[in-house]
């Protein structure tokens, strides 16, 4: 990040040095928020996995089918 020193800048060197450093922060803003949205769609990959492995493992047990067999 640019840091302006304690220098003898003109007006329009200070609004130069200004917008720089606005665009940085900026574009940092953007590569933290897109990290946050990619980290929170791994996360609900990983929970939606969990969740049909669950599932299969309820769906494929045998005890279940043979609670509706024994239904029946």
């Amino acid at each position: 990040m640019l840091i302006r020193k304690d220098q003898d800048l003109n007006e329009i060197q200070t609004k130069i040095f200004d917008i720089i450093v606005g665009i940085d922060e900026h574009e940092k803003q953007a590569k933290q928020k897109q990290a946050s949205q990619k980290s929170l769609s791994v996360r609900r990959a990983i929970e939606e996995r969990r969740q049909r492995k669950e599932l299969e493992y309820q769906i494929n047990d045998e005890r279940w089918f043979d609670d509706l067999v024994d239904e029946a």
